[in-house]
């Protein structure tokens, strides 16, 4: 297992940026970097555990058709988009900071890394995935801050 991500401390309460990230409906399709993530498509529920979500994601110059299936460990805290085909598992951890003004987000991804293919695939996402989430994180900042 590969694991790859990106932290940064978001100047908006943590319930904001957690409903935007929960949200597959309105605020997911908001922070997602659109150069590589596209096409949301809500196939059951929309808010947190329980939503299925189909969407066309563009990395390494393919652009493939992924599937998520959503969980909530710790809801308001803690949510996980898991790819029923691959295993793929990307964590987004919310925590509160500067008593309770600011949100540490944390986007994490875990590879499966099976056999040479998925080597190869860790080895490449090691090297993009780190730059998507700092966009998404970015992203994330300027939706919960209400900026244009």
């Amino acid at each position: 297992m590969v694991s790859i991500g990106a932290d940064a401390v978001v100047d908006a309460p943590p319930a904001v940026v957690y409903g935007l990230i929960a949200d597959y409906r309105q605020g997911h399709p908001r922070i997602v970097p659109p150069e590589y993530f596209q096409d949301i498509v809500v196939e059951r529920g929309g808010v947190g555990a329980g939503t299925a979500i189909r969407f066309k994601a563009r990395l390494l110059g393919v652009t493939r058709v992924l599937r998520a299936e959503v969980t909530e460990p710790s809801p308001g805290s803690v949510l996980v988009e898991t790819d029923p085909d691959t295993g793929v598992r990307t964590t987004f951890t919310v925590a509160a900071r500067d008593e309770g003004r600011a949100a540490h987000v944390s986007i994490v991804t875990d590879l499966p890394a099976r056999g040479l293919r998925g080597r190869l695939e860790a080895m490449f996402a090691r090297r993009l995935l780190p730059k998507v989430y700092a966009l998404e994180l970015e992203n994330i900042a300027r939706v919960a801050s209400g900026r244009p």
